[in-house]
């Protein structure tokens, strides 16, 4: 079955730009366009999308609040990539922490584009880009700081969390480690419920913003 994609932008070149370049792949089905945030929790629950490539900035309702919206209504939701022009916009990073599952630049390639909807539909975050990353760690926090406390992983946890963060996938993370994909999948398994995290993408801010990895 097709990687199925919801895009949602205000510009309709955007939203036609990014269509040709999904709908060119074998595997990746674009079912739906919106021009609004406000459009996104409707149309989730009706084309039951396995990904919404979304811009932050919308006039309407923005790719934050419609992100929480998703999450907060639909059940099973779909995967949310944030689509922006500036790599160091804060919707940017504020998109992420309420749930977003990865980034992706609009003047990204096409190869990149595919990447990224492929990689963010298997479950495995995209990797920040350094503008983000030093976001994260300008909002470092005491809850972060003890969340990271209360987890108490264990060195081989640590260790997968700080390749989680550069952007390693499993399989990238197995290699390193030099142990099987699905000892990694139980890690990261592990790391998300120590640190009460949703997904991957929680657990890299959550690294960022208590100091637990620092910016490169």
């Amino acid at each position: 079955m097709p990687v199925t994609v919801l895009l949602v932008d205000d510009e309709p070149l955007v939203r036609a730009g990014l269509r040709a370049v999904l709908d060119a792949q074998p595997d990746i089905e674009v079912v739906g366009e919106a021009a609004d945030g406000a459009s996104v929790v409707p149309l989730v629950r009706q084309l039951r999308p396995d990904v919404v490539a979304m811009d932050v900035r919308m006039p309407l309702l923005d790719g934050i609040e419609a992100t929480k919206a998703v999450l907060r209504s639909v059940d099973s939701p779909p995967k949310i990539l944030v689509v922006t022009t500036f790599e160091n916009d804060e919707y940017v990073y504020q998109a992420l922490r309420a749930g977003a599952d990865g980034f992706l630049l609009k003047r990204a390639r096409p190869s990149e584009i595919v990447h990224a909807v492929r990689l963010v539909a298997e479950g495995e975050t995209l990797l920040f880009p350094a503008a983000v990353r030093a976001l994260a760690a300008e909002y470092g926090n005491r809850k972060a700081r003890k969340a990271l406390e209360r987890a108490a992983l264990t060195e081989r946890e640590e260790a997968v969390l700080r390749l989680m963060a550069k952007g390693l996938t499993n399989i990238e993370i197995a290699r390193e480690l030099i142990v099987g994909t699905e000892t990694v999948k139980s890690h990261v398994s592990a790391i998300l419920a120590k640190l009460g995290a949703r997904d991957r993408t929680q657990a890299v801010i959550t690294a960022y913003e208590s100091g637990f990895v620092a910016p490169a």
